[in-house]
């Protein structure tokens, strides 16, 4: 999910960038904060984002001159709060005696909504003196653009405005090379004793076990006057909203221990932070700070992911991408008529083309991925309305598939970026050092990736299976299109001598030979024959690529192998996650449930909230994986992950056009001898399911079935 500006191939080259990992993260629709533990903003990553833009780049509280001292911060589990406690250090002396260190409580609360950040200062002496309290504010909005936010260099900007203020609100103002004015506002509830452009000074008379409250509002527009009212209910309507996303769709709970069941309530809860309620319906953004943005292969697969429990995600993705669906040839945007969308974004940079990716289409497998997805959406909905409102882009999309993708002509999905300006591998793996030869060459173009022939022969089967389904022709000619992806996949890119598939074919048809995590995908689309898909699954759950963490995303012992790498060694859940399903597809459900395992023990290294990716290393006992430094964090498919391992664990298996709820030798992860899932919707009917290990087996049970709703449990 990478692009061209912001490519990081080692953990080594960023750890002593500014610290991402220490970075807290607010995200309402298309605005989001980053801050540091204390809630500081400082110029660096941070920041208050609008739209890719940064309205507030600098928001530093001090007490008596001073930072204060930190003693707790984090956001609440619904995503909503992020809170900061602190307490002073000792102030300077104001007309008597200074007040010692760790008198004072300082509490800071923040909420983001209606692209507005909301904060809360709530002062509280615990002294056995009354205490004259000096803080200040120093503040600026540099309306940085967010690739220049990530290191894109620009040779020129617009012009800022010196800011203006009045008793207690500062607007800075910006009018960039896009001719396009940008405002933000900074208010106060209380008049400062002290504004200027750059900073408000505040003085409080606190008696002893007394407390004062500062509100703040930041936004894009004029300022209204905060207050507590205004907090409070913007903090109702903000946490009500989160509840409803939170709430969609079925629900599965774990044992009594709540440890399993704060992962999933954090998952769920980081799906939903991400997602935005668009005029087209729900959309996952990809992730904090640097993808929220509609991604297409993150939404597409973090959709796919949730399906099972909540297929509104997918009609809302689908709906938004087929809007999207280009429809002229563009070499700066990589663009071809029926492609599906990478990425999108709303800066001056991406407006004024100085960047591609204000509607950017350098995936190579996204147009694929929607194609399966639509077929996948149907049989689990039966909503063969919405299939049939989007059948000319999905005919369209295979459209493309066969003039545009196919650009060797040999029947394989293929890319070449169409300008510098992109990205030079565009598939999930996009970094610069991703697909390589055995000897660590770098492929000349057109490269063909094997998991995206994977994606097409699941294309093909779709287009397929919903002709039939629709009465529309062509299903025999897209079933026979299938089989022939599979008949290449297999003669061109398996490699026998290593059990397990090449990660691509260069442009003169040679294999990259290179053993890599993308043979987990090929297994998630069905494609191998059962006897490959043995010998890769053996493969994969090996030394050489489980780290006991889950799955490196490249074997050791690979020429560009590197555990601290983006791509070349390290852990991506949703990466082990899309083998594990693989892997059930085809019966191992006890490899399943293992990995689940793994990446449950991660998951609680990280505070229950899995970061984009981490390295590589192998476990040890008695330690913890290793971050990787600039991981996004929350990201909406490392969340999504855990509920497409328990599907694969637990075999469920939806048919909403048939009505059918198939259980196929269900196993619970080691350690949870009980799960249960609830309101899972089939048509107009409803099931709730239990789960339970009984000794060495796991025995699934129907708690609740509407009528017409079949459920049938084998294993």
């Amino acid at each position: 999910m990478d692009d061209a500006y912001s490519v990081q191939t080692t953990a080594a080259e960023t750890a002593e960038a500014d610290g991402l990992e220490q970075l807290m993260a607010l995200k309402d629709a298309d605005t989001f904060c980053v801050a540091d533990q204390w809630g500081d903003l400082k110029g660096g990553a941070d920041g208050l984002f609008d739209n890719d833009t940064r309205l507030l780049s600098r928001f530093v509280l001090t007490i008596g001159g001073a930072r204060p001292s930190r003693l707790s911060s984090g956001v609440s589990q619904d995503n909503v709060f992020f809170s900061a406690h602190t307490t002073n250090r000792p102030l300077p002396p104001m007309g008597g005696r200074s007040a010692p260190a760790g008198v004072l409580h300082i509490e800071r609360r923040r909420f983001i909504w209606n692209r507005r950040l909301f904060e809360r200062i709530r002062l509280h002496n615990h002294g056995i003196e009354d205490v004259l309290v000096p803080f200040a504010f120093d503040y600026g909005a540099d309306f940085a653009d967010i690739f220049q936010v990530r290191g894109t260099f620009r040779a020129k900007r617009g012009e800022i405005a010196p800011p203006t203020h009045d008793g207690r609100r500062v607007t800075f103002a910006y009018r960039g090379l896009d001719d396009v004015e940008r405002v933000s506002c900074l208010a106060f509830s209380e008049p400062p004793a002290r504004i200027s452009g750059s900073r408000a000074e505040f003085m409080f008379s606190l008696p002893t076990g007394r407390r004062v409250d500062l509100y703040v509002e930041c936004g894009p527009d004029r300022c209204e006057a905060p207050d507590e009212g205004r907090f409070r209910r913007n903090a109702v309507e903000a946490r009500l909203a989160m509840r409803r996303r939170r709430r969609r769709g079925a629900s599965v709970r774990g044992p009594r221990s709540p440890r399993f069941n704060d992962w999933l309530d954090q998952s769920r809860a980081d799906v939903a932070l991400l997602t935005t309620d668009l005029p087209t319906g729900p959309y996952p953004y990809a992730g904090v700070p640097w993808f929220s943005t509609p991604f297409g292969r993150d939404g597409i697969i973090t959709a796919w992911q949730m399906l099972w429990l909540d297929p509104s995600l997918a009609r809302g993705v689908l709906t938004y991408l087929a809007k999207r669906q280009a429809t002229e040839v563009s070499a700066f945007k990589d663009s071809a008529p029926g492609k599906i969308m990478h990425e999108t974004r709303g800066g001056e940079m991406s407006a004024l083309g100085e960047v591609p990716f204000g509607l950017y289409y350098g995936g190579v497998d996204t147009t694929c991925l929607f194609v399966a997805l639509a077929g996948a959406y149907a049989r689990r909905t039966g909503d063969l309305e919405t299939i049939r409102a989007l059948w000319p882009n999905l005919i369209a999309a295979t459209q493309w598939m066969t003039d545009y993708g196919d650009i060797r002509k040999d029947g394989l999905i293929s890319y070449q970026r169409g300008a510098d300006t992109g990205l030079s591998n565009q598939g999930w793996k996009d970094s610069e050092d991703s697909i390589f030869h055995r000897d660590g060459r770098f492929p000349k173009g057109p490269v063909a990736l094997l998991e995206v022939q994977g994606y097409a022969f699941a294309a093909w089967q779709a287009m397929a299976d919903l002709a039939q389904a629709l009465g529309e022709p062509g299903h025999e000619q897209w079933a026979a299109r299938a089989e022939t992806v599979r008949s290449l996949v297999e003669d061109r890119f398996w490699m026998e001598d290593e059990g397990f598939y090449a990660i691509a074919l260069d442009g003169d048809g040679e294999a990259c030979r290179s053993i890599a995590s993308n043979a987990g995908h090929l297994l998630f689309t069905g494609l191998p024959s059962p006897e490959r898909a043995r010998r890769v699954t053996k493969r994969l759950l090996s030394s050489e690529f489980r780290s006991g963490w889950g799955v490196r995303t490249l074997a050791t012992g690979q020429a560009r192998f590197n555990p601290m790498s983006y791509h070349d060694g390290s852990v991506w859940p949703h990466d082990t996650a899309m083998a594990a399903a693989g892997m059930a597809r085809y019966g191992e459900r006890r490899a399943v449930a293992l990995l689940l395992g793994e990446i449950y023990a991660a998951a609680a290294h990280f505070h229950l909230r899995l970061p984009e990716l981490f390295c590589g290393f192998e476990r040890a006992a008695g330690e913890a994986p290793i971050a990787y430094p600039v991981a996004c964090l929350p990201q909406a498919w490392a969340a999504g992950s855990v509920f497409l391992m328990l599907q694969a664990s637990l075999g469920v298996n939806i048919d909403a056009l048939r009505g059918v709820v198939e259980v196929d030798d269900p196993v619970l992860p080691a350690g949870i001898e009980r799960l249960n899932v609830t309101g899972l919707q089939i048509g107009a009917g409803a099931v709730d399911l239990a789960f339970q290990q009984m000794g060495a087996h796991t025995v699934a049970v129907t708690r609740r079935k509407s009528d017409g709703v079949a459920v049938r449990i084998v294993g």
